[in-house]
């Protein structure tokens, strides 16, 4: 049995009933396997639900980077890059569910720690930002700052989109990310 299939079986559960109901009784019977061998590989819902998260949205995110690694300058698949990303975490039924049902599950990764998940977005923007200083598409400065910086207001456009669009048009949401983004990065004229 391998871990995706198992991963899978998790997906289907948090989808139908969230996380909080979810068991690792309700996986294993969804996967088709005993509770032993699920639990061998995981030895509660709480690292099942990491690793399932993991999986996901560095999947969302890896078609992000994939979608913009045509782009000219590193500023601009960076920018690109980080929409893109947003607006596809911000429709992704596995978040949709975890934020609008157990949206308490995401605080630690806010106030506590940053996630694996995180770490890879954030891997991606400092690769972009160490690129645009190369090519002179984006302004100097530290580049791990920047790439906090950014990871940081990305993450409010992610866990905030529901709430945000509530009385705001999504699309012209995302045009002012674009704006803030393209516009904070670009090399400042002499």
């Amino acid at each position: 049995m391998d871990d995706d299939t198992l991963l899978d079986a998790a997906r289907a559960c948090v989808l139908d009933q969230g996380v909080g109901r979810t068991t690792l009784t309700d996986v294993a019977r969804r996967a088709d396997v005993s509770r032993m061998t699920l639990y061998r590989r995981y030895p509660d819902v709480r690292t099942l639900i990491t690793n399932l998260m993991t999986r996901e949205f560095a999947l969302v995110l890896d078609q992000a980077q994939q979608g913009v690694a045509g782009l000219p300058t590193a500023r601009e698949r960076l920018v690109a890059g980080a929409v893109a990303g947003i607006r596809a975490l911000v429709a992704d039924p596995l978040m949709r569910t975890i934020l609008d049902r157990d949206g308490a599950l995401v605080l630690p990764y806010v106030v506590e720690r940053l996630g694996s998940t995180q770490r890879l977005a954030e891997y991606f923007l400092l690769a972009q930002l160490v690129a645009g200083h190369e090519d002179g598409s984006v302004r100097r400065a530290d580049p791990a700052a920047q790439a906090r910086a950014t990871l940081l207001l990305l993450q409010s456009f992610a866990l905030s989109h529901a709430p945000a669009t509530a009385d705001v048009d999504s699309d012209l949401l995302f045009g002012e990310l674009t704006h803030i983004l393209d516009t904070s990065l670009r090399p400042e004229q002499p």
